[in-house]
């Protein structure tokens, strides 16, 4: 791939923001110092601008195979790195279903063959799979996943044997979806019965409740803690739940972490008004007091992730009766910069950006030599310029979906450039069609 050297940029990394240069050959951060210089090299002049390791996002949806109307992985991938997110792991709800190591491997080959972003899969449990699971490598995969709520493609685990029985037999990470199934579908009868299919969104928080996210996440936190099970509560959407997680010990310690998704950070229940289903995700976006708990969960560290939650659909799919309309969205372009506008608005600091967007991801899924900037590792880098206007709009969307929450948004700071795997994938609003990414490796001993 040659030799590309960022020049007069400031990083950002492992707590500290410094001026440096990154010198990268072929595929590997080679140094790291200010100053550099090498004749060999294709120079990136990057001053006035902050280099990231580029983003690890350990949730999203791209919908291939089976769903590919709605996006696939080579739109969603490519989306992705206009959003500065150069590591992606998919969920296992497509048609069919991530359920066993044939599937498995047959996504891999999809995502090597399309992919522009690194690529992991997650594996996905179900009341009737569990010695497939046995059976699957602890290095093969990002780990698993549970739906202990439905959701889009219907992957609930309801069985609380066969729920203890994954737990106990595992040494993979365990990503929970968390909303108890009875009190959703109790809530949902009570309002089907006041206005039948066409239910108001505003009780979108209220069928899928604090009460259900709650009663779900501190169930499987106790089972986590009765099996010695390594879990990862996927997007936390209120407050009380925030309560369940410790900030005590450094993450490499923990045993049970937390995430929160951006539309939890950014959006309330005040904004269905204007946003109806656009904004319907499950669990679903809740009060503004949730919202600023999520936020001081995750400034001191009990929350350990930020993701995404991409999940596109068609806007005639969401444009619906209550009912009828899909949960999800597609975030993966526009995660960063929305992060970027907190820190211009004070909410955030880049460092901490960097911590839960990269690092955490890294250190929680083991990942190996990625999240960091370091010599000697993979060329996964994002370079913002915090000063550089753009609104969102349907002329620069790049979801296959071709739409946003955001759109109409003005975002101070722009992703300029996304190298990965030392490859410059994306620069200045345009796009390079070479395919650098590589599929994840771990070190789980």
């Amino acid at each position: 791939m040659g030799r590309i050297l960022l020049k007069n940029g400031s990083i950002v990394n492992e707590g500290s923001i410094q001026e440096s240069d990154v010198l990268i050959v072929d595929d590997i951060i080679v140094k790291i110092a200010s100053d550099i210089t090498d004749a060999n090299a294709e120079v990136i002049d990057v001053s006035g601008m902050h280099i990231l390791p580029g983003i690890i996002d350990d949730q999203v949806h791209f919908r291939e195979p089976g769903l590919t109307y709605k996006g696939n992985i080579a739109t969603e991938s490519r989306a992705a790195i206009a959003g500065g997110i150069t590591t992606f792991m998919e969920q296992p709800n497509t048609t069919p279903q991530t359920t066993t190591i044939e599937k498995l491997e047959e996504k891999f080959s999809m995502a090597a063959a399309s992919s522009f972003a690194n690529y992991s899969f997650l594996f996905g449990g179900t009341n009737d799979n569990l010695e497939e699971l046995k059976r699957l490598d602890k290095n093969a995969c990002s780990g698993i996943k549970l739906f202990l709520g439905s959701s889009t493609g219907n992957m609930l685990v309801d069985d609380e044997q066969v729920i203890e029985n994954i737990f106990k037999n595992t040494e993979m990470v365990i990503s929970a979806h968390c909303e108890d199934e009875t009190t959703i579908r109790e809530n949902l009868a009570k309002y089907q019965a006041e206005f039948g299919e066409a239910i108001p969104i505003q009780y979108h928080p209220i069928i899928r409740s604090e009460e259900a996210c709650y009663l779900s996440s501190s169930r499987a936190i106790a089972l986590a803690k009765k099996t010695g099970a390594r879990l990862h509560v996927f997007h936390l959407s209120t407050g009380k739940e925030t309560d369940l997680f410790r900030n005590d010990i450094p993450l490499e310690q923990k045993k049970i972490t937390a995430e929160v998704c951006i539309h939890h950070l950014w959006f309330s229940d005040a904004d269905y008004a204007d946003k109806g289903t656009l904004i319907k995700w499950n669990p679903a976006v809740k009060t503004s007091k949730d919202r600023e708990m999520l936020w001081e969960a995750l400034l001191d560290d009990r929350i350990d992730v930020i993701a995404t939650d991409h999940a596109p659909h068609l806007l005639e799919e969401k444009d619906n009766v209550y009912t009828k309309a899909p949960s999800g969205g597609p975030l993966v372009q526009h995660a960063l910069p929305a992060m970027l506008q907190k820190v211009e608005q004070g909410k955030i600091t880049l460092e901490k950006i960097v911590q839960k967007m990269c690092h955490n991801p890294a250190i929680l899924f083991q990942i190996e030599e990625r999240g960091f900037i370091r010599e000697g590792y993979f060329a996964d880098l994002v370079v913002v310029d915090l000063n550089d206007p753009w609104t969102v709009s349907k002329e620069n969307i790049a979801y296959k979906c071709k739409w946003s929450p955001f759109e109409g948004i003005t975002f101070s700071s722009k992703i300029a450039h996304t190298i990965i795997n030392g490859h410059l994938a994306y620069s200045n609003g345009r796009f390079s069609e070479v395919r650098a990414a590589k599929r994840l490796t771990f070190n789980r001993p």
